[in-house]
């Protein structure tokens, strides 16, 4: 229902000034839950069942926890992920615009709860307007004392800081944000160690979501009760989404988790154009989660356990609807090439397999191709899956594989469609036949 709803100035309806954003709750009695301690706010965010909203859904209060307890003489730090970079992806952005005053309440929280006194908000350089709100917004907040050596009355200090990014993709895993804040080329670290040991500047740091650290503060304050009464177990609490693409009225809107699919894009999209009949597939969560078809998305919740039994993900929450007229091999093409161009290049599976994954799914596009490159295609993807540093190289491997899982049809005609207009002849050797190997969509 609407009172459940934590952004209720998602739209910039109302003034988005320090003063108005206390009216509306926030920074309502912020010392007083400081004051109940460290281990008090992280055991409330545990009991709440908040999952990270940046992509991987790790539990985060269990996150939070494994910054040291007690100080060993290095500063503790929180850096906030404001690097949204995946394609779809337009959640974290509207936060930053409108209800910046949530995500600073949530950095001092959150901060206090690692035993911090600094945080870093790394924001992506195109979000130019986003940059300019937060820091007004950080200028504010320190005028109202809410921020400082006396953060909100509290006696404890704390100071934010907003460093700008580069606009490399790569910059949004941790370890490339932190490299990058460091000044240097953001290219992920191996781990171990974890940020929580040895992160920013060699200190205990711990990287979140602008989301994650935005809604904690209404948790604590409605209860860890309410939250996780939201929801499906395991997938309590709500969630912006992100929709675009071919619907009636594309949008970012808040919801409770595990609403279904179908009933999120009718209720808040109008629908998709032509009619859900018109619909082909619908990525669910950002470009690098696999894209499912028509029939899943009927009857799939959108939470992260069940968008994990379809093969897919929840992710950023970022759902792309594509409809019939969308060519759905050129669009995954397309979302190799950015893969491929942003691949820092660290890694060789990455490097190497990004650039051989676009070039085949450029010739998949066009059809110029053997039916048994798509089993070599999918086999490149398993190379590159699993084995980098970081989860860039799974991200660019999971469209293929969603492609090729649902639409393998699609792909075959594409092939034999170009051989005939060429005057090819269709290679009927048993061992590569698509009918012989008895293929079948359902069971792969």
């Amino acid at each position: 229902s609407d009172s459940d709803r934590i952004f209720t100035n998602i739209y910039g309806e109302y003034d988005t000034g320090v003063k108005a954003a206390m009216k509306r709750g926030d920074w309502h009695r912020t010392k007083d839950l400081l004051h109940l301690g460290r281990e008090w706010i992280i055991d409330q965010v545990k009991k709440s069942g908040l999952r990270g909203r940046g992509g991987a859904g790790f539990p985060s209060g269990l996150k939070w926890s494994f910054m040291p307890k007690s100080s060993d003489g290095r500063p503790h730090y929180l850096v906030i992920n404001a690097d949204e970079s995946e394609p779809g992806t337009c959640k974290d952005r509207e936060i930053m615009r409108h209800e910046p005053q949530k995500l600073l309440e949530g950095c001092v929280i959150a901060g206090t709860a690692m035993g911090a006194h600094t945080a870093y908000i790394y924001i992506r350089g195109e979000f130019w307007r986003e940059a300019l709100a937060l820091e007004k917004a950080v200028a504010e907040a320190y005028e109202q004392g809410l921020l400082g050596k006396n953060a909100a009355g509290s006696g404890i200090p704390f100071d934010i800081y907003v460093a700008r990014g580069a606009g490399a993709y790569i910059c949004g895993e941790e370890t490339g944000l932190i490299e990058s804040l460091e000044g240097n080329t953001g290219k992920p670290r191996l781990k171990p160690p974890f940020p929580a040991n040895v992160g920013l500047y060699g200190c205990p740091t711990t990287v979140t979501n602008v989301e994650t650290v935005a809604v904690a503060p209404t948790i604590l304050r409605r209860g860890a009760d309410w939250f996780a009464g939201l929801g499906r177990k395991g997938n309590s609490g709500t969630k912006l989404f992100a929709i675009s693409g071919n619907v009636n009225n594309p949008i970012t809107v808040e919801e409770e988790m595990s609403i279904p699919l179908r009933d999120l894009i009718d209720k808040h999209c109008g629908g998709v154009i032509g009619g859900w009949d018109n619909l082909q597939g619908i990525i669910p969560g950002g470009s690098s989660v696999p894209v499912i078809p028509k029939d899943v998305c009927e009857e799939v919740l959108m939470d992260f356990d069940d968008l994990k039994r379809v093969q897919s993900g929840l992710g950023t929450a970022a759902v792309t609807v594509m409809d019939n007229s969308i060519d759905m091999i050129r669009a995954i093409s397309r979302l190799s090439y950015f893969y491929k161009h942003e691949s820092c290049g660290q890694c060789t599976p990455c490097r190497e397999g990004t650039t051989w994954l676009y070039k085949m799914m450029k010739r998949m596009e066009t059809g110029e191709a053997e039916v048994e490159e798509i089993d070599m295609l999918e086999e490149l993807t398993h190379e590159i899956e699993g084995h980098t540093i970081c989860a860039l190289g799974d991200a660019a491997a999971w469209p293929v594989q969603g492609l090729i899982r649902h639409f393998r049809p699609q792909m075959e005609d594409r092939i034999r469609a170009y051989k005939a207009a060429q005057g090819i002849a269709e290679d009927t050797d048993e061992e590569f036949s698509y009918t012989d190997k008895n293929y079948s969509t359902a069971n792969n």
